[in-house]
């Protein structure tokens, strides 16, 4: 589905970082935690969509909220947008997060680094509301792009991390996650691929859901852009954009 939604805010929330809500009839069809809207941020130029992350989906409001980094030029066009301007959405694409692999009373563990953490929030907030128990691990490079760290820990328990030592504990995500002996029944992360190697490495007998970031030209699988290797195969490939780009642990190779 495809609508001009139209924007109510849209501010930056740290450096480079900027939130994003945008008002539309399309909201009503958003459900699932971690699937995304491919945007058209010029009329003609940039040519491609920017596939960006739903973070938070407010049906009564009839608004979703989009976190982007403005580092490209068709991010940056996004950045400079203002209220009641219109943009161009496709989706809501792809396949998110299934929270009915946790019952009531359970635990998750809800891992995040740099731009992947915001598909999370929408993630951890229904996962509260299913009565599943939340633990949360934010990592990020330096403390001037962290944000929503206050809103997460509405959630659960709260760690963060940064690679520079600025801010939180000093280290990677699974520093945390091992310093702090951090127990869970199911893991659900989003961030670059190292990290979400890292974890899978970390944890291979535990059940792990890992979005992918993942460069894509059509979003809805037909250019192959966004192809990942499924393992023991020379010729079988999972398409980020439509198979995922949340997949389970060991599905396809990171």
């Amino acid at each position: 589905m495809r609508e001009n939604m139209t924007i109510i805010s849209n501010r930056q929330i740290a450096t480079g970082i900027y939130e994003l809500t945008l008002a539309g009839s399309l909201v009503q069809h958003m459900h699932t935690p971690g699937q995304f809207v491919h945007v058209k941020v010029g009329h003609r130029e940039p040519l491609l969509r920017r596939p960006l992350s739903l973070c938070d989906i407010n049906h009564e409001a009839g608004e979703c909220t989009i976190i982007y980094r403005a580092e490209g030029a068709g991010t940056t066009l996004l950045s400079q947008k203002l209220p009641e301007d219109t943009v161009d959405v496709l989706g809501p694409l792809g396949n998110g997060f299934s929270i009915s692999a946790l019952s009531s009373g359970q635990r998750a563990l809800v891992v995040g680094g740099g731009i992947g953490v915001p598909p999370l929030y929408e993630l951890a907030k229904q996962l509260v509301n299913k009565g599943v128990y939340v633990t949360i691990v934010l990592g990020f490079q330096t403390k001037d792009v962290i944000f929503y760290e206050e809103r997460f820990a509405s959630f659960g328990k709260t760690y963060v991390a940064t690679v520079d030592g600025s801010y939180g504990m000093k280290g990677f995500v699974t520093d945390v996650i091992q310093r702090h002996a951090l127990s869970f029944h199911v893991l659900y992360a989003c961030g670059p691929k190292p990290m979400l190697k890292a974890l899978q490495q970390q944890f291979p007998h535990k059940e792990l859901y890992l979005s992918l970031e993942e460069r894509m030209g059509c979003g809805v699988g037909a250019c192959f852009a966004c192809v990942c290797r499924v393992p023991n195969s020379e010729t079988a490939y999972r398409k980020v954009c439509s198979d995922g780009p949340v997949f389970r642990a060991g599905e396809v190779v990171l």
